[in-house]
This record gives structure tokens, sequence and C-alpha cells, in this order.
């Protein structure tokens, strides 16, 4: 049987059911193979030469294909159809050729499906070819890229700036695009303005707003009402005037539905109607790629294939009627820069199949497939079409003018299956308007009252009779980022691909440069200063315009067009010399470029007109910007005499340092520490080496409501400072005292005749402030007389997946100290970061289970009944027993 390989046991599964057992379907669980992480392993002196070693995970997996070509001479590599599912094939075919399991004889081909269905992978096996070697061959520049820089930089970030961790090729120009919005945020100068609205009523009784356009027969633009009593000015000469219609206006307009979904836009949309970041959403993706049910999802590509438009249109007639179908297919242009990397659209296998027809128990693909389905089907859809309306105002004299905007659907289209997300709230949406004729008089109304005292409006200015408002606004800020809006971004720029835009967005998260809180991006301090180094002394490699041309370069050499040792080449001169110019920089002369270019957002004027450097603390020091483990911060020249220090993001910045307030003569402090924020009682000097600290309280994974670092008060940090609390005298002896710990509060107690204190786990984390003798001694009571009951014993699982497919025993998801793990009999598989307990699948677990046996050389533990016949047939036949286990490992 020919050996068809795969990356993951989930999609082996699904192509084992189509091509029955006539072949051998095995998974390579990605790559096999990567570049040692150690200097040497891509030589520049040597032609690049790169250096592979096959992971001690990836070992078994390999032998295991290697066992199977033993028995047929036939190898099918149907990895996925981009440019790292080539290169996966070509280190298949690279590591079993030089263990000896390809030879000369050996048949060895490449098959690619953009959809996992039985037509799709049937036409793909008779349709064969080679390895795409100029595919490979953008890949490996892509990693010796990747290498040269991560290997290159790194040492020197390490070097010259404590406690950054790594910099990289788009990860680092991703990096500038938050710091940089980051900075026009608190560079920017709100603006103050006015607008005015009236409340209007036909003679038919029907209310509706307008808004003013004109006064003093000028016309007005956003800022021409720039104060309270301009504002004042223009309420009184709205409600002073009889209004009446002076035109109504009504057009035509229609709107058309979006492209079928990218990558990009999958992520985008998935982030804004559901909140999923980049990488929650690829990974749901992959799940349903790997069942069957929607095609290849790493494409920027948004054409469909003729028989996918046909099935569509079909379906939207069956389902909506004939008039949801338009005359002629939709067609839509391929964005992809490179034809080789370009695939079809992100769309169902099965136009037919909502998501109410899906048998998956996760939440995650359900909601995604129906949003792939639904866009799927309104992009072949008719467009809607609608009627806006447009009523102007006024006084008789056309002083003042007054406008009213309003819409009606006539035909729905496309919008009665899906419309696409939008970023960023509109401010006012268009509304319909009653029926309103031309030269009819209004009246004012008075229902505007509420408005006025609206929560969040600044200011308001209501006219006597409740019929004219003023609203005060202040333009504001560019938002940050979220990660719908960075990958869009991205993608504009040019900078990374489909399969890149989730790790990177999660690496700069994972290095703690960036943080993510309520779906938007925010600096971290060490963000900002490798953001700025890298600007200052590397700027080359973090230029947007740099990037994006090295990511052409690089769709050319997968296209065949450029040599990319060429590239990689002409990369490297550039670079390597970079490298050697900053090597020789001291750290000290490093941080006088960073402060100076820093200096506009570190030192900003004061309101008094003082030196912005001077110390705040001793008042004869300058403020200079120095570095530590943790990050960035501004210290005083004069430490260690003054040790006055803040965050490079100002006192009070959200989420950093500030002072509470004081307590007995000392300043208690908001500090941030390895291990998230806490509050300290004074500073850190020569005479008072470690001053009294404590962490700020959580409860599970989240800050205690009204105890996290933007709510903690002076009353909150001093009541802190006071753990470990004496709650009193052990009637056995010893002293009862309460605390919080690393794994949450807990109270402690130690009699004479015990060697080691004995600890309670409290519920509630107040309770470490409010719990009484009483119940104090009776829980320690309780856990003296039952030692065993920890928190191991009393684990409860979170979710029962079932029997394991092929070993038998129960698999199930439990919560552990550190965070939901998979267990299976001994086996515990903590579970990756960012994934939740309710999105792993039994195909998950097995992968988990199967990668943590391996590396800690665990037995497989078989369920009971599988052991008590394996024990039964050894007393009976001990040579195939042995058999057994020598074909089993």
């Amino acid at each position: 049987m020919p050996v068809v390989v795969v990356e993951s046991p989930a999609k082996a599964k699904t192509i084992n059911k189509y091509l029955g057992s006539d072949y051998t379907v095995l998974a390579s669980y990605g790559h096999v193979r990567d570049l040692p992480a150690k200097n040497g392993s891509v030589q520049p002196d040597d032609d690049f030469a790169m250096t592979w070693e096959v992971g001690n995970d990836s070992k078994k997996h390999v032998r295991a294909i290697a066992e199977a070509l033993k028995t047929d001479n036939a190898l099918i590599l149907a990895t996925d159809p981009d440019r790292e599912g080539e290169a996966i094939s070509w280190h298949l075919q690279e590591a079993l050729t030089k263990r000896r399991s390809i030879k000369k004889d050996t048949d060895v081909k490449r098959v690619t499906f953009n959809a996992i269905t039985k037509e799709a992978v049937t036409e793909a096996m008779r349709n064969p070819r080679e390895v795409d070697l100029p595919l490979v061959e953008a890949y490996l520049a892509r990693r010796a890229l990747d290498y040269l820089v991560g290997f290159n930089l790194s040492p020197v970030l390490w070097r010259k700036l404590p406690g950054a961790r790594s910099a990289g090729r788009v990860q680092s120009v991703c990096l500038r695009l938050i710091v940089e919005r980051e900075m026009e945020i608190e560079a920017f100068n709100p603006q103050e303005y006015w607008s005015v609205r009236a409340h209007l009523a036909t003679p038919r009784g029907q209310s509706f707003e307008a808004r003013l356009t004109v006064l003093g027969g000028e016309k007005l633009d956003k800022f021409s009402l720039a104060n309270s009593t301009a504002a004042e000015l223009a309420v009184q000469a709205v409600a002073s005037r009889k209004m009446s219609v002076l035109s109504v206006e009504a057009k035509p307009a229609a709107r058309n539905p979006s492209a079928p979904f990218m990558t990009s836009t999958l992520q985008q949309e998935a982030s804004r109607k559901f909140g999923m970041g980049a990488k929650q959403c690829m990974n749901t993706a992959q799940r349903l790629y790997e069942a069957g049910l929607i095609t290849y999802m790493r494409t920027d590509g948004i054409d469909m294939a003729p028989e996918a438009v046909t099935a569509a249109r079909e379906e939207i007639a069956t389902r909506y009627g004939k008039d949801y179908v338009p005359g002629e297919p939709r067609i839509y242009k391929n964005k992809a820069k490179n034809a080789q990397e370009a695939h079809e659209c992100i769309r169902p296998t099965d136009m037919s199949r909502d998501a109410k027809s899906l048998k998956v128990s996760e939440d995650d693909q359900r909601k995604l497939y129906d949003l792939i389905w639904k866009r799927t089907l309104a992009c072949q859809m008719a467009g809607a079409r609608m009627e806006r309306t447009t009523v102007d105002i006024g006084s008789d004299d056309k002083q003042v003018v007054l406008r009213a905007t309003g819409q009606v659907v006539l035909f729905d289209g496309f919008m009665r299956v899906y419309e696409e997300g939008r970023d960023d709230v509109v401010d006012e949406d268009d509304k319909r308007l009653p029926q309103i004729m031309q030269g009819e008089s209004l009246k004012f109304g008075s229902s505007l009252a509420a408005q006025a005292e609206k929560p969040g409006k600044d200011g308001s200015r209501l006219s006597e009779d409740g019929a004219t408002l003023a609203l005060q606004h202040h333009t504001q800020p560019p938002p940050r980022y979220t990660e719908a809006t960075l990958v869009k971004r991205m993608e504009e720029l040019g900078i990374g691909r489909p399969s890149t835009y989730a790790s990177v967005i999660t690496t700069i998260q994972d290095r703690e440069y960036v943080r993510k809180d309520k779906n938007r991006l925010f600096p971290e301090d060490k963000g900002r200063i490798v953001t700025i180094f890298l600007l200052n002394f590397f700027k080359r490699y973090v230029e947007y315009d740099f990037t994006a041309a090295l990511e052409n370069q690089l769709d050319d050499v997968s296209a065949g067009g450029k040599d990319y040792k060429e590239l990689l080449d002409s990369f490297w001169r550039d670079f390597s010399a970079a490298i050697s110019e900053t090597s020789d920089l001291r750290i000290s002369e490093v941080l006088d470029v960073l402060d100076e270019a820093l200096a506009p957002q570190l030192y900003p004027p004061r309101e008094d007109g003082g030196d912005p450097r001077q110390c705040p603390k001793c008042g004869a020091g300058q403020l200079h910007l120095k570095t530590s483990r943790t990050g960035g911060f501004v210290g005083c020249g004069n430490y260690p005499e003054c040790n006055y220090t803040r965050p490079i993001s100002g006192e009070g910045a959200e989420g950093y340092e500030r002072v509470l307030g004081e307590d007995d003569g000392d300043e208690i402090h908001l500090k941030s520490g390895r291990f998230g924020p806490y509050v300290q009682r004074g500073e850190v000097t020569p005479e008072n080496k470690k001053p009294p600290r404590s962490s700020l309280p959580k409860q599970g994974k989240d800050y205690l409501p009204g105890w996290g670092p933007n709510d903690i008060t002076l009353e909150q940090g001093v009541t802190l400072l006071t753990l470990p609390r004496e709650i009193g005298a052990h009637p056995d002896g010893g002293v009862v005292s309460s605390n919080l710990g690393r794994f949450g509060p807990y109270i402690m107690h130690q009699r004479p005749d015990e060697e080691k204190p004995v600890y309670v786990n409290l519920k509630e984390t107040l309770d470490v402030f409010e719990i009484g003798m009483n119940r104090a001694v009776e829980m320690l009571a309780e856990k003296r007389a039952n030692p065993g009951r920890g928190r191991s014993a009393a684990a409860k699982a979170l979710r029962e997946l079932g029997e394991h497919p092929s070993e038998g025993g129960p698999v199930n998801i439990m919560d552990g100290r550190y965070g939901p793990y998979v267990k299976w009999g001994k086996v515990n598989a903590t579970l990756p970061k960012d994934t939740e307990a309710k999105d792993v699948t039994m195909e998950m677990a097995v992968e988990l289970i199967n990668e943590k046996a391996g590396k800690t050389g665990k037995k497989k533990a078989p369920a009971k009944k599988a052991a008590a016949k394996t024990k039964t047939a050894a007393k009976k036949a001990p040579a195939k027993k042995k058999a057994a286990k020598t074909s089993g490992e």
C-alpha cells in the first residue's frame, strides 16, 4: 500500500476515510526538521549552507514513515498546498533519503488539494507532481533571513538593552506599528467643537431630528462652532425662527456584497464579530479544514472555483428565491502577489450545509463556519437597493438651515444573509425619515432634554423649549490597534504573508513587548525601548518599504524569477556591517541616543515652565533614561543619593507605577515587577534593601474587582502591606496567620511538635483580611484530620472527552495548579498557551499525550480491560506477547 503523509492526525483520519484500505496514511505532526537554535546553523561564509536536524519529538514520526516504506516502496507527500506545506514535504523527502528509507527506485510523488473532500483528494491522486523547488527555496530564504536577523540582532539587544528578548525581520516592524500608534495617541492634542441638533415634527405629528448645517448664511464645517458661546448663539438662532421644508431629495443607492474570505479578512471579521485573536481564529479554521468542512485557510486569493460559484447560486435560489440570484455570477479578482502561492478563497466545501447541520461540539468552530458560510453565499447574492433621502429645513431668509438624512431599504439582497463588520463605530447611522413634503411648515418638538443629560457627553446647551440642543465634542486620537486592524494594516503595507500574521502577533505578546487589554494592543515599556533602539541603529531593517520590498523579492523566488542565495548575499552584506558597527557601542552611548530620541515623550513641558528633566524628588539631579531586566524607566542622575524612578510612560500612566500616597511618613508605591504589579512601602535604599511589599490580590486569573492596578487606593495598599496578618494564638500553641501566596490566599499554622507548618487554601481572596480565629482553627483541624485532601485529590474534570481512540482509558481535561491539562492514565499534558479547555478536541488531546509520553519516556497506560486481556494472553502465549511489544514500539 502506498504511504501517504500529511501534517496532522486529524487530517490523516479524514483522508484515510476517503482513500480506504488501499493506502497507509500517516502524520508527520508538522515540520520534522528545523535549524538548531545555536550559532552556525546558517553559514554565510559557506554559500549560506544550512544545517538541519530532526527534532526529538519528530524522530518517532519519521521512523514510523520509514517502517511503512519497508512494505511498500511508494511515498505520496500530501501536505498543505502552500509554502510551508511544500517545505514539510521537502524536509520529509530529505530526511527519509538521508536514512536510506527512500531509495533510487522509490516512487515519490507530491499531491495537493485545496479542500479535504473525496472529490478533491481523488482528483489530486490522479494528478501528482514533483516537489516545487522554487517554493521550497522561498521557504529556505525566509528561514535563513529570520535566523540571520534573530541570531545576530537579538544578542545585540541582550547586551545593549538588558531585559530585551529578541528581534525579528517581521515582528520588529509589527511592533513598530503599535509603538508609533501609541506615540501618536500620547502626542495628540484634542480640539473642542460643538454641534447643534433640533427636534422637529411634521403637520402629521411625526417627529425626527435634524442637524444645523448653515448659520448666518454660511455653511458650517466641523470646527465652525469652536466654543460654548458660539454654540449658545447658534441654539438661540435656531430656536427663534420658524422652520419650513426647503427641499426634499430622494436618490436611489445600491450596495454590493464583500468579496469572500481570505486569511487576513477572516481574521479581521472573526475579531470584530467574536473577539477571536488571530491565533485562535487560525487554530479553529485549521480544525474545520482538517474535518473537510472548509477549503484551505491560509490564502491571499479571493477567487472561487466555478463549480463552487454554481453551487452557491443554486443554494441561494433554493433558500431565498430567484430574486436574490444576480443575472451573472460575481467574479472577484485574485489579489495574490504570486500565482504559485495563490489559492482559492476560504469557503465551505458543501454550500448546502449550514452551521445548524454540522456535527461539531466546539462553539468556536460552529461560529466560524457560520461566518464563512454566510459570507460565501452573500458574495454571490444580488446587491441591496436603497433610497437615500436628504431634507433641508430652514428659515425664510435661509440664514439658518438644518439637514436630516435617512434611508429606506427597498430590497435587502445580500444583507438578508450577511453584513461586514466595522472596526470603528460610526457616530450616527442613517435613520428612516417620516413622510416630509417640500414647503410645509414644521414645529419644534421637546424631546432632547434626555440627550443633554446622556452619560459620556462632554457638555450641552439646551434651548428653553427643549427642542434645540448643542453638544460639545472633542477630536479623538487614532484608536489603538486590535489584532484585526493590525492585520489589516500589515496587509496594506505588504508586511508578512497569510501564514505569518497570527504567529507574529503572538510572538510580540509572548515576548512581553505588547499586552492585550480589552482587545486593544498596548506597547510595554520594553517594547518601546526596543523599537526606538532599532529605529536609531537599524532603521533600514524596520522600515515598512524595505520589509515590503523584501517580501516581494521572496515572492519572486517562489515564482522562480530570482535566485534565493543572491537575495541572502545582498541582505547579509549590509546587515552584518550594521551589526559590527553597533557591537562596538557602549551601553551608555546607546542610552544617550535613546534618551534624546524619546525626550518629547519622556520629558514633556511642565506647566510651571521649569526644566522638564529636573528630578521632582531631590530637585538637583537630572532625569535620564535607564534600563533594567524588566524594561526601560526614567531615573535620577544623582543615584544612589536620590532613588527617584518612574516609568517611561509617565507618572500615573495606565497600568504602570505611581505613588498612592503617604502612610506613617512612608510613601506607598504601586510598582510593576517580574510577577506583576505590587505595592511597596518606601523606596529601596542601602539601609532598607528589602522594603515591605505585597502583590495585588487575584481571584483566579483576574485581579479582584476594585483591586487591579488601575483601581487600587492608598487605603487598599496599606491594607495589603499588613500581610501576613496575624489572626491569633492557636489553642495548641503557635500563631495562626493569613497571607496571599503565589497560588492564592491561605492560612498557616505550625504547632510546637510539628516539623512543618500546615497550610489551608482559602476560597475567597478577601478572607485573608476577614477570617476569624474560630473558623481558622476549624479549617486547620479538618486539614490535619484529612491531610490527603489536597488540590490534586479534589481535582475534577473540566471536560470528559471520552475513551482514548486507540489505547482505551478515559481522556479528560483537568484544572491544574498551572492551568488546564490533558490527563490520560499517568500522562499529564499541559495545554499550549492561549488554548482554552473548551477548544480541545480528542485529536488534539491524543497529539499532546503522545508528545508528552515521548518526552518523559512514560509507557502508555491502556484501559484496565485492555490490560487484563494482555495479562491473560501473556500467561498462555509469552512468545506472542514479545512479538506484540516489538511491533508496537
